[in-house]
């Protein structure tokens, strides 16, 4: 017999002999399950922040199969399996078979193995995970367990190509296999519980992650410059002379970071202060870094040596775990002598109260005016592991539990502290892991301890788009990689001169000029641009042309953070957002978006030098190489030569070669011409791309002079969005924004009325309007609405 009934109530609950259920809307197009095993289920979620809408939905019983309907999807539950389906019918998902497993010992007992199974089609690909080491676009075939680490970070986040999207709102570590069927088995829950999402696109998918677990805010605009770091500058006179000499050489650069060390001893790991005496003057180190219009990062951890302030408040009140962490030698030197042990313990991420002292601790350093935090080994390190060491009980129960949301606590215990204290600037925090939600913080993830070769620079742009995809927008690399040593063939920071690694550095540096944070960083190998030549050569250039790129491109970069923060957009954008149409991207790890105009298309493999092959041990430092070069001198490379290289641009559009201006036909690979000084870009026609003019540091110039460049062959839009640069007065509506429109056809382009204000903002500017194909155009703009034809 069929029943049906309108319900105004987001609530559905079907109970059968092996589960509860529960088929909760939290929009018409998000929806979460619960599977509880028939004990009741009530958890506040970690990640989860949003609050169910009051969602209009149909319910219809027939038989043992139960339909609920909104305006956006049908939700289907036959004898517990639940199949997700748009408005019209169409199945998207699938679920398989689902099982609980008892835990009947331990500190979990009572608690449950939970695993649930999905049915994809056989030829759809998934997106996101994490920050996968893997080279893949596409994360079909996985099979692994999903848990923190160094080199690799998972959220629980995926979406299809079929415009869905799931997140699997389980803390503890999970396995995922990929067979016939997609399994995921987490080692601890009380119930199986996931939200589905339905998004059409995968910027829909990503707007409803966001959604429900937090916004991005916006970082300060110093923060899209340049970033200089080295492992480690060993004084403080080090670390100025790298800011006078940028300055001196009018390299533009906004942040110099500083690596671990500072503390002093490994019996003062992450002391949260500077104890080393080579800092003896940090105040005035800071000062000065100031006075030179830059900002200064610097580099803090999740763990405490026995010698802090820090460890032996938390260790008096129970707030330390147990299992061994980096460094385990309190000595300095390599390798690590084991009979002397650092003592050096990680703090209880998951307590409110160990996060109040790890920030009392840091306040230290943000009343000296450190501007930001780099946050290490957030996974966290854990050393000579062992299963049982997840077993450990901390503030919410079980370690293991808890164990992937490490990074998410830590994290957003620094920000959420900060932002209570310090509205004057905007907290920026860069890390080494992550998990869902941790979007909120606006912290940057980047991936991990990588070897410098141009294998791991291949594999760093799939994952770049696929963390991208798991509704984070903020990722970065180690520009060069981390490990870098096999290339010193000729003694110490030889590499420098090695044309090998030379070529490497420039490539990932032209990469990084289009990623949300460009920093340069490693070890072994000194990375500041003065050591690979001098003004008027190649590789020198090279490497100061993609920092002056990125300066070019700030107020393209800074309009695009606003619409990442207020519209749920991406910096990093994988080309099946944009082009799905074409199957030809839905697998394509070698290009991307750069914001919703740009096609970047690193050169990824050397096109002047031999490839080294590098196998790195990224615990040790310890580079192998399958083929060492003999020691007699560095062979000289012809870098004026122009090269080829193919890219494949999308279909559906026309391009314009940023280099050439050439107009080309999308949906086919090209040649592209390639010297050392550039890697392919281009614009998609129809675009508006606002330029700023060279600058040294990110405000030193208010951009009065940008120049407005129309790429024609359709109409476009583009939204120039101004504040402050900094604090977060953006949030009381204190910022501007300025309408670009182009009009194909009558070849018109208005710049809109400015709306909005904020303190400093420029009465009047100058806009230099260049179409592409076309004639220049100066045009003075007071805030009223003109026309350019």
């Amino acid at each position: 017999m069929k029943r049906k009934a309108i319900l105004f109530s987001i609530l559905a609950l079907m109970v059968n002999s092996i589960w509860a259920q529960k088929v909760e809307f939290f929009t018409p197009s998000i929806v979460r399950i619960i599977k509880d095993n028939g004990q009741p289920f009530e958890r506040k979620s970690e990640v989860i922040t949003a609050k169910p809408q009051k969602v209009k939905i149909s319910k219809s019983v027939d038989g043992d199969i139960t339909t609920y309907r909104s305006s956006a999807l049908t939700v289907t539950v036959e004898k517990g399996r639940v199949t997700f389906a748009d408005r019209k019918g169409n199945v998207l998902l699938r679920e398989g078979e689902c099982k609980f497993t008892p835990i009947t010992s331990g500190v979990d007992k009572g608690a449950y193995k939970v695993k649930q199974s999905f049915a994809l089609d056989k030829d759809e690909p998934i997106y996101g995970l994490g920050l996968l080491q893997n080279g893949k676009m596409s994360q079909r075939g996985e099979h692994r367990l999903m848990m923190q680490s160094n080199l690799e970070d998972y959220s629980n986040v995926f979406q299809s190509i079929k415009g869905y999207g799931i997140y699997w709102d389980n803390y503890s570590p999970t396995q995922i296999d990929d067979n016939a069927t997609l399994e995921l088995e987490s080692q601890v829950g009380k119930a199986v519980d996931y939200y589905f999402m339905y998004g059409v696109t995968a910027d829909g998918v990503i707007a409803q992650m966001r959604y429900l677990s937090g916004k991005v805010p916006m970082s300060a605009l110093w923060t899209y410059g340049f970033h200089q770091s080295r492992e480690r500058y060993k004084s403080q006179n080090e670390l100025l002379d790298v800011v006078r000499k940028y300055r001196k050489l009018r390299v533009p650069f906004d942040g110099i970071i500083q690596d671990w060390q500072y503390w002093g001893s490994n019996y003062t790991w992450n002391a949260m202060e500077f104890l080393n005496e080579d800092f003896g003057r940090a105040q005035q180190m800071i000062d000065e870094v100031h006075r030179q219009n830059a900002h200064m990062s610097i580099s803090i951890w999740s763990s405490f040596g026995p010698e802090t302030k820090a460890f032996k408040e938390l260790k008096d009140k129970g707030l330390l775990f147990s299992f061994k962490t980096w460094p385990e030698s309190g000595l300095g030197f390599w390798p690590p002598r084991m009979d002397y042990p650092s003592g050096v313990r990680c703090y209880d991420v998951y307590s409110l109260e160990a996060r109040d002292i790890y920030w009392k601790n840091l306040s230290r350093l943000h009343k000296m005016g450190i501007d930001a935090w780099w946050m290490d080994s957030t996974d966290p390190d854990h050393m000579s592991f062992k299963d049982s060491d997840l077993d450990e009980t901390c503030s919410v129960g079980s370690y293991r539990s808890v164990r992937n949301i490490f990074p998410l606590k830590a994290v957003s215990g620094v920000y959420d502290h900060q932002r209570a204290v310090d509205s004057s600037k905007r907290v920026f925090i860069l890390t080494r892991s992550y998990f869902a939600g941790q979007q909120r913080t606006g912290a940057q993830t980047w991936s991990g301890d990588i070897g410098s070769s141009w294998e791991n620079f291949r594999k760093q742009i799939p994952i770049c788009l696929n963390y991208t995809l798991t509704a984070n927008p903020n990722v970065n690399t180690d520009i060069g990689g981390f490990f870098a040593g096999s290339y010193n063939t000729q003694g110490h920071n030889s590499a420098t001169r090695n044309p090998q690694y030379q070529e490497l550095y420039v490539r990932w540096m032209q990469f990084g000029a289009f990623t949300p944070m460009m920093r340069s960083h490693g070890t072994d190998v000194y990375r500041e641009l003065y050591y690979y030549g001098k003004q008027g050569e190649p590789v020198y250039d090279a490497l100061v042309n993609a920092v002056k790129l990125r300066y070019n491109f700030l107020p393209y970069i800074y309009s695009t953070a606003w619409q990442v923060s207020k519209n749920d957009d991406s910096f990093m954008r994988a080309l099946m957002m944009d082009f799905k149409s074409d199957r030809n991207t839905w697998d394509n790890s070698r290009e991307f978006m750069f914001g919703r105009n740009i096609l970047v298309c690193p050169v990824l493999s050397p096109l002047y030098t031999k490839e080294k092959i590098v196998k790195t041990d990224e615990l040790s430092g310890w580079n192998k190489t399958e083929s060492q070069e003999a020691n007699a001198g560095y062979p000289n490379v012809n870098w004026t030569e122009e090269k080829q290289y193919e890219v494949y641009l999308p279909a559906g559009t026309q391009w314009f070669d940023f280099w050439t201006e050439k107009k080309i036909e999308g949906g086919q690979n090209v040649m592209a011409t390639v010297p050392l000084d550039h890697s392919p870009l281009y614009v998609k026609a129809g675009s508006i791309i606002p330029l700023g003019p060279d600058v040294q540091y990110a405000n030193e110039n208010k951009f009065d002079n940008i120049d407005i460049v129309v790429y024609p062959g359709a109409n476009a839009e583009f939204m120039l969005y101004e504040d402050e640069g900094d604090n977060y007065n953006y949030e009381k509506g204190q910022y501007s924004t300025i309408l670009l429109k182009w009009n194909d056809k009558a070849k018109v382009l208005t710049i809109g009325k400015r709306k909005g204000s904020f303190q400093g903002m420029l009465a009047s500017r100058t806009f230099n309007v260049k179409v592409v194909g076309g004639k220049n155009t100066t045009v003075k703009y007071s805030g009223k609405s003109i026309t350019v034809k």
